[in-house]
Order: C-alpha cells, then structure tokens, then sequence
C-alpha cells in the first residue's frame, strides 16, 4: 500500500489546495481520532447524507448501522458513496468579519462500501468498534449474541480514494486592518470527557474503570 492516496477528480482539494493532503497516516489520524462520520449518497435521483458511527481497521473503513436503515442499506449497495469525518481545533477571530473562520482538520473518502455478512468479521469489526468508542472497554462489556450480530448492519468501504483538508494558525486579515484595536486570535476547542455518571441501576459496589475516569479522544493519551 502506497503512502500516499493518488489524487483523483474528487478527491483533489481545489478550494485552497495549499490545505489539502494526500498522505496516508494524515488521513489515517483523523479518522482514528474521530467518533462520527457523515455518510452521503443517492436515493432515487435525491441526496441523503446520514451521521453514523464507524471505526477503521488497517486500509479499510467500518460503518455501523441497523439493518432495519433503508438509507444505510442503499449505501451499501453498487452506487458510490462519500464519507466525511470533522473535528474541530478552535475558532478563529479576525479583525474583520469577513476573514473569521475555524481550525479544522477533516477527511472525505469516496468509494463503494460492501455489506458485511460474515459473523466473524461483523463480530471482529464490533469489537473494534467498542475499542475505538472506548479503549479497554470491549474486554469489560457482554460480548453480542447471535441475535445481536443479526441486528447490526456493517459496511465495509475500502480506503482507496481519500483525501485531508486541514486548517491550522492565526487569523489572516487583509493588510490595513491590522493596525485596528480589535482584539484577533485563536479560541481553542477539543472534545473534553466529564466525570463518569453511574447508571441508576448500577450496583453500589461497582466503581467506574480507568478508562472511564481517565477518557481522552488524543490518540496520544491512551494508544
């Protein structure tokens, strides 16, 4: 597998393209911070675009859903299908209206995603899918019945077509504006986990895991 995604048609960032990547391990990062994605398609001539969890293993990419999701099944028919995860850094404030914007580092992956229909790999995906939710948790929690697998859709989309388009820095206002007394700069943001809540039920005896108490979305922090 090649380092980087070739470039195609859709995947090419146009709109400043200094902000576009092609690199394997960039896109791969994004996706593995991640939770949700969007998932986009075509229903009879119209466009749907539905939010969903999904979890990559190596160069392929999982996503869950019910077999009961008309949409999700569509999906995961012959038609191509795009795949867009976003996570947002901070909120950028320039001196002028106009040039605000956001830090950002997103993913689009095209594609024709695949059901999976065998009970080993659907269970294997399940479990990666728990891991990458919460690391540590799938070695805690009930493992799926067979019932269980039944009910659960997945896809499997093959990371061959993908790119990253990332936004870091500073404000960039125009020249003249520079010298105004408008305060400019950055407001950072990031996915912050509270403190564990127990469910009502939960047995008094049980006290919250490591995992839990000690949650992080920086892929440093816990992997």
């Amino acid at each position: 597998m090649t380092t980087t995604f070739p470039p195609t048609d859709r995947s090419t960032v146009r709109r400043l393209p200094k902000r576009g990547s092609n690199d394997r391990e960039v896109v791969y990062r994004i996706l593995d911070e991640g939770l949700i994605c969007h998932v986009g398609f075509v229903i009879d001539g119209a466009p749907r675009v539905i939010p969903t969890g999904y979890v990559r293993i190596k160069d392929d990419l999982y996503i869950h859903g019910s077999p009961a999701s008309s949409m999700l099944s569509a999906a995961g028919g012959s038609s191509d299908i795009c795949v867009t995860v976003s996570l947002i850094d901070g909120l950028v404030l320039a001196r002028s209206a106009f040039h605000h914007s956001v830090n950002y580092r997103s993913v689009v992956v095209f594609g024709k995603a695949h059901t999976v229909d065998s009970a080993e790999e659907k269970l294997a995906v399940l479990q990666a899918f728990t891991e990458h939710m919460v690391p540590g948790r799938w070695s805690d929690a009930r493992k799926p019945t067979d019932g269980e697998l039944r009910g659960t859709k997945v896809l499997r989309l093959p990371l061959v077509e993908a790119s990253a388009k990332i936004r870091i820095g500073p404000p960039i206002d125009d020249e003249e504006d520079y010298d105004l007394p408008i305060w400019a700069g950055v407001v950072p943001l990031s996915l912050v986990a509270g403190e564990p809540v127990p469910d009502a039920d939960l047995r008094m005896d049980i006290q919250p895991p490591e995992y839990a108490t000690n949650y992080s979305r920086n892929p440093n922090s816990q992997r």
